[in-house]
C-alpha cells in the first residue's frame, strides 16, 4: 500500500466496504464498547438516550480504531521503519499502545503544551516523544520533515482513508447495538470520526439523522459549511481540548458534508455541566471533547429529538484530574447547588456557630468560610465572611438567604458563576 499520511487527493473515497474490512481487521486488538441504555439521561433530556461507551477502550478513546486499521496496512518495510504523528492528546496514545502491540517503532510529536501526563502515559508506552512547536501545525512541521528524511509513515489523526474508515466500525456497531436507531449525535474536531460514522449509517441505514457537535470556541466543521471547503479559524481554549482543531481535514470534510443531517454548537458552560451529569448519572469520567454530545441535548436546540432513540457518542475519557475537579466544582456553581456569598456577622463569640447553625438548619452543607477582618471595615465588633455553601438548587439557595436575613445577618451579594461562551 502506499504510505499512510502521504499526499492523497481530496476526492479519495472511503466506502463502506472499507469500513466493513477495518472491523474485521482491527476486532481482535480494539474493544468492542457497550452501548448502554441510559434511563437518567433519558428522563432529563426526553429522548431514549443510548451512550456509546468509547472512553472504555485501553486509552480512553476511539483513535485507537484507525489507528490500529492503519498500522496493519503498513507494507512490512513500513512497519520495520515505524510511524510518526503530531498530535498532543488521544491519537498519539492510540498509537503509542498500538505500535508497541504490533511491534512498529511509533515516535510522537507533541506540542510544549501538550499535558505532561499524555507525554509521560506515551513513553509508558515505549513510544519515542519529541516536544516541539507551541502548537500542533509547528509540531507536525517536525513530523513530516521525519517522515520524509527518516522513511517514517505519517498517521494523521483525522485525515487518513484508514483512520476514518477505522473510526466508521463504530457506526456498524450502533447498527447491530441500538435497534430502530433514530439519530447519533457525534463530537466534532477534524472530521474524521464523524465522516466515517456518517458512511458507515447512512450507507446502512439512511433514516439514521448524524448530528455534528462542536465547541463554539472551535467550530471549523461549521464555518466549512459556511465556506464550502475547510477554513482555518481562529479558536479559543475549550474544554473540548480534543475537537480543538483550526481547519478540519480535507478528505474528511468532502466525506461528511453531504451526510451529516445537523451541526450543532455548545457553550463551555453546557460542556462543563454534561460532564458533571455524566458523572453523577453515567457514573463515567468523560473527557470535554465526549461530553459535547450530552451538551447538545441539554442545548434545548434539538427539539425534534423528543421521544426518539438517540445515541450519544462518547468518544474519549483522558481528562486531567485537576481540571476534572475544578469543572465539577465549576458545573456545581452553574447547576445552582454551590453558592458563594458574603456576609458580615458577630464578631463576638458564638457569631460564627450562629451563622453555622442558621445554615445547618436549612439543610444546607457548609464547604468553606473565610473570615475578612482586615477589609471588612472599622466595626471591630462584626466580621465580614465569605462562605461557600452546597444547596439543593437554586430554590434551595433563595431559602437559606431569607434564613439569614430572618436571624439578622447581612447578606451582601450573592456570587454568581462567571460564563462563558
Amino acid at each position: 500500500m502506499s504510505k499512510v499520511g502521504a499526499a492523497h487527493e481530496v476526492d479519495a473515497r472511503v466506502t463502506l466496504a472499507d469500513i466493513v474490512a477495518a472491523r474485521s481487521r482491527i476486532a481482535s486488538g480494539v474493544v468492542r464498547t457497550p452501548c448502554a441504555h441510559s434511563a437518567a439521561l433519558s428522563q432529563i433530556t426526553g429522548c431514549d438516550v443510548f451512550v456509546k461507551l468509547e472512553y472504555q477502550q485501553r486509552t480512553g478513546s476511539f483513535k485507537e480504531r484507525g489507528a490500529r486499521n492503519a498500522m496493519l496496512q503498513l507494507s512490512p518495510t513500513e512497519r520495520s521503519a515505524g510511524v510518526v504523528a503530531a498530535r498532543a492528546g488521544n491519537h498519539a496514545l492510540a498509537a503509542a499502545w498500538h505500535g508497541r502491540d504490533l511491534n512498529i517503532p511509533v515516535t510522537v510529536v507533541m506540542p510544549k503544551v501538550a499535558p505532561l501526563v499524555k507525554q509521560a502515559r506515551c513513553r509508558e508506552l515505549g513510544a519515542n516523544v519529541l516536544i516541539y512547536g507551541a502548537n500542533i501545525a509547528e509540531a507536525k512541521e517536525l513530523a513530516d520533515s521525519l517522515a520524509s528524511n527518516q522513511g517514517l509513515a505519517y498517521i494523521h489523526g483525522f485525515n487518513d482513508a484508514a483512520i476514518i474508515a477505522g473510526a466508521g466500525t463504530i457506526g456498524l456497531e450502533l447498527i447491530d447495538e441500538v435497534p430502530d436507531l433514530d439519530a447519533v449525535i457525534v463530537p466534532v474536531g477534524g472530521g474524521g470520526l464523524i465522516a466515517g460514522v456518517s458512511i458507515a449509517l447512512k450507507e446502512t441505514k439512511p433514516s439514521v439523522r448524524v448530528i455534528g457537535v462542536e465547541p463554539q470556541r472551535a467550530a471549523s466543521f461549521a464555518e466549512a459549511l459556511r465556506t464550502g471547503k475547510p477554513t482555518r479559524i481562529v479558536m479559543e481554549p475549550t474544554l473540548a481540548d480534543g475537537l480543538a482543531v483550526p481547519e478540519v481535514g480535507a478528505r474528511a470534510f468532502e466525506l461528511a458534508k453531504t451526510r451529516v443531517d445537523r451541526m450543532v454548537m455548545v457553550s463551555e458552560e453546557l460542556i462543563s455541566l454534561a460532564i458533571l451529569r455524566l458523572v453523577e448519572m453515567q457514573h463515567g469520567v468523560v473527557e470535554g471533547a465526549g461530553a459535547t454530545a450530552l451538551a447538545a441535548l441539554l442545548s434545548g436546540e434539538l427539539t425534534e429529538l423528543k421521544g426518539k432513540r438517540v445515541v450519544l457518542l462518547l468518544c474519549g475519557g483522558n481528562i486531567d484530574p485537576l481540571v476534572l475537579a475544578r469543572v465539577i466544582e465549576h458545573s456545581l456553581a452553574v447547576d445552582g447547588r454551590l453558592v458563594q456569598f458574603a456576609a458580615t456577622i458577630s464578631d463576638r463569640p458564638g457569631g460564627l456557630a450562629d451563622l453555622a447553625a442558621t445554615i445547618a438548619s436549612t439543610g444546607a452543607s457548609v464547604q468553606d468560610i473565610r473570615h475578612e477582618r482586615i477589609f471588612g471595615g472599622p466595626d471591630v465588633s462584626r466580621v465580614r465572611v465569605a462562605c461557600t455553601v452546597e444547596v439543593r438548587d437554586a430554590r434551595h439557595a433563595d431559602e437559606l438567604q431569607e434564613a439569614l436575613r430572618a436571624k439578622g445577618v447581612l447578606v451582601h451579594e450573592r456570587v454568581r458563576p462567571q460564563a462563558h461562551g
